[in-house]
C-alpha cells in the first residue's frame, strides 16, 4: 500500500487544540499510510477509496474514534468493532482513550483498514432493515392517523428520513416529550425535510 498525502484543505482539523489532538494524528498518519484519499466529510476527516468512504475519524466527550462504514460486515478477529447505538445499523466504531493504545494498535488498525478496503473493492451490501421494522413511537403514529396530509408526506419521505424521525422522536423518555417532538417536526415532514435537514 503506497503512503497518500496529506489534503491541507483537512489540516484545520488535526491543527486546531482539542482534547484528541495528538491522537487524531496518529489516526490519520496510520489511515493515510493504507492508500486512502483524505477529504472532510460531517465536519470530520474522512479517508476513502474512489467515491467509497471507508474509515472516518471523530471524538466525543469520553473518547476519539475510528468509524467504519461497514464494519458489521467486517470479521472483527481481535473484537474491538463498537456498535454506537442499537439504531446503527453498519457503522462500527473502534474507541481510543489515548495515544498509547493508539500506537500499541497501529498493527491491527491497518489490517482493519486494509480488510474495510477489500471488502468495499468486493462490492458486498449490508442489508439493512427496511423502516417498517422500526418501532413507530405511539405519539407519532396518532398524529399521522389525525393528519393525512401528514402521513402521506412522512410516507413519502425516504426510508432514512423516517427513520431519523422515528429514531429522534422515540429517543425521549417521556411522552410528553415525544409528543413536542412530533409537534416540532410536522412542519418539516409537511416540507418533505428530514430532522437535520
Amino acid at each position: 500500500m503506497a503512503k497518500s498525502e496529506m489534503n491541507p484543505k483537512v489540516n484545520w482539523f488535526f491543527d486546531k487544540p482539542t482534547k484528541w489532538q495528538n491522537e487524531y494524528g496518529k489516526l490519520r498518519i496510520i489511515a493515510l499510510d493504507c492508500g486512502l484519499t483524505e477529504d472532510l466529510k460531517w465536519g470530520c476527516p474522512c479517508y476513502t477509496l474512489g467515491d467509497k468512504n471507508i474509515v472516518l475519524i471523530h471524538g466525543f466527550k469520553d473518547y476519539c474514534a475510528y468509524l467504519f462504514f461497514k464494519g458489521a460486515l467486517m470479521k472483527d478477529e481481535h473484537g474491538i468493532l463498537i456498535q454506537q447505538t442499537p439504531n446503527v445499523q453498519v457503522p462500527r466504531q473502534i474507541r481510543f482513550t489515548n495515544l498509547k493504545e493508539i500506537t500499541k494498535l497501529a498493527p491491527t488498525l491497518k489490517a482493519y483498514i486494509k480488510e474495510a478496503i477489500e471488502l468495499e473493492k468486493s462490492g458486498v451490501k449490508a442489508e439493512l432493515k427496511k423502516t417498517s421494522e422500526y418501532k413507530m413511537p405511539e405519539e407519532l403514529e396518532t398524529k399521522l392517523d389525525e393528519n393525512p396530509a401528514l402521513k402521506k408526506a412522512f410516507y413519502a419521505l425516504t426510508p432514512g428520513r423516517q427513520r431519523g424521525y422515528i429514531y429522534t422522536i422515540s429517543q425521549a423518555k417521556l411522552a410528553k416529550t415525544r409528543e413536542e417532538r412530533v409537534e416540532k417536526y410536522t412542519p418539516k415532514i409537511l416540507m418533505g425535510k428530514g430532522v437535520d435537514d
